[in-house]
């Protein structure tokens, strides 16, 4: 007996040789993909303790947003159509220094993790302060994630004293170690530019003896490739490089301003970049080099930023609008084909988070996170290329069910996984003393 198995689907793998299989079955066992393939290879004496008929819908991992500040929910909206470091400085810092505790990002995370539910992602990388509050969200709704604790030279929420950033960072990485097998503790420090090397080279230090995620912003505006290569010496990317701070396990998280060598020294190092396009467009920050990154072989992941800046979690929008604008950025419409585009928001994330082997894909081996789609609405019929479809068309408003290490926290379109309605009202209370 299969603990569940899904029918009459159409499959797209994300395994980037294998084609979608028009008619297909998933079956999952103990928070496994156990077996999958046409209808016609399944055996029909091979029981299941619960079956999904998906009647036509589509079967595919679950995306990964691999850079979200999921607390942000909370000032989505508060400031928009401003610069960067506009909206930094005058409005996110000051809004985030009178108003973030405990409560906010408790309840600003719980919030995110039901918005990416139910629009398909059941994977991200987090990053903000107080993040126990952010991880003990993240449990009880299920996703699998990497937490990063946010380390800045200035004084933050649950920080006041900077000095002891780093310590805060450890306490938190002791707490979670090994918690969950769906939750990776890790380390955010914010950027080159608003931490010195001192406290770079320690979280770093720190990452590596803990053996996580290193998080860190990297040359997202002109204005800040400026400011670090007039503080530092370097542009972020030679600077960063220079600490030694730069392998696999540290997500760039940005790039839209790196040149030619600073995108050979990411391939070098097998730095991934993660690209937030959604956000870039709205910040006027630039567009990202996708295609000469990829080209020089570096892993590109997408992520959406945080909800303040994008202003959803969206990864399906997200996926189309970085396609739509690499053609323009070179204005080759076969620059970034739809197939490439939904891999990087999904199994490109993934292995930029360590879980190449873990999930991404529907292969047998592989983690169950993976989520049915209803092909009916009029905006996704008729149907002639499914992967298309989902970049093109998609709204990430068609999920039906999600399924996360196995378990099901998704279904019929209604999130399981918690009280959503607690979580909305929750939401509202703490908006309305930000609101004053």
């Amino acid at each position: 007996m299969w603990d569940l198995l899904i029918i009459n689907a159409c499959l797209v793998t994300q395994e980037p040789d294998r084609g979608p299989i028009p008619r297909g079955f998933v079956a999952v066992q103990d928070g496994v993909l156990a077996a999958l393939g046409s209808m016609s290879d399944l055996d029909p004496e091979h029981g299941a303790a619960k079956s999904i008929d998906a009647r036509g819908g589509l079967v595919m991992p679950g995306l990964v947003n691999t850079h979200i500040h999921g607390a942000m929910t909370l000032f989505r909206g508060l400031a928009d159509d401003l610069p960067l470091m506009v909206w930094l400085n005058e409005h996110i810092f000051p809004a985030e220094a009178a108003h973030v505790n405990e409560e906010l990002v408790y309840w600003g995370t719980k919030l995110a993790c039901a918005e990416m539910l139910l629009s398909g992602t059941t994977g991200f990388a987090d990053g903000y302060f107080l993040e126990d509050q952010a991880a003990r969200a993240a449990q009880e709704a299920g996703l699998r994630c990497v937490m990063g604790q946010g380390v800045i030279d200035f004084p933050a929420p649950g920080v006041p004293d900077p000095g002891k950033n780093l310590k805060t960072a450890r306490e938190f990485l002791e707490k979670w170690r090994g918690v969950s097998p769906l939750i990776q503790p890790s380390v955010f420090c914010h950027s080159p530019y608003t931490c010195s090397k001192e406290t770079l080279i320690g979280g770093k230090e720190l990452a590596r003896e803990f053996g996580t995620i290193f998080q860190i912003h990297v040359s997202e505006t002109r204005e800040e490739v400026e400011q670090v290569r007039s503080d530092r010496g370097l542009t972020p990317v030679r600077y960063l490089d220079d600490l030694g701070l730069l392998d696999e396990s540290t997500l760039a998280v940005h790039c839209v301003w790196v040149d030619d060598e600073e995108i050979d020294i990411l391939a070098r190092r097998r730095t991934p970049a993660v690209v937030c396009v959604e956000s870039h467009m709205k910040l006027a920050s630039g567009s990202a080099p996708v295609v000469r990154m990829l080209a020089r072989g570096v892993n590109v992941a997408m992520g959406t930023d945080g909800p303040a800046s994008n202003n959803n979690l969206n990864m399906f929008g997200e996926a189309g609008t970085l396609a739509r604008l690499t053609k323009v950025r070179e204005m080759d419409p076969t620059a970034l084909p739809a197939a490439r585009a939904l891999y990087l928001a999904g199994p490109a994330g993934a292995a930029a988070l360590g879980w190449r082997d873990v999930t991404g894909m529907l292969k047998p081996g592989l983690r169950a996170d993976l989520i049915v789609l209803d092909l009916s609405p009029p905006h996704l019929t008729p149907l002639y290329r499914p992967r298309s479809h989902l970049v093109y068309a998609s709204n990430g408003h068609e999920i039906r069910t999600v399924l996360v290490d196995g378990r099901v926290v998704v279904e019929d379109g209604r999130l399981i996984a918690f009280d959503l309605r607690e979580t909305l009202a929750r939401v509202r209370e703490i908006a309305d003393g930000i609101r004053g």
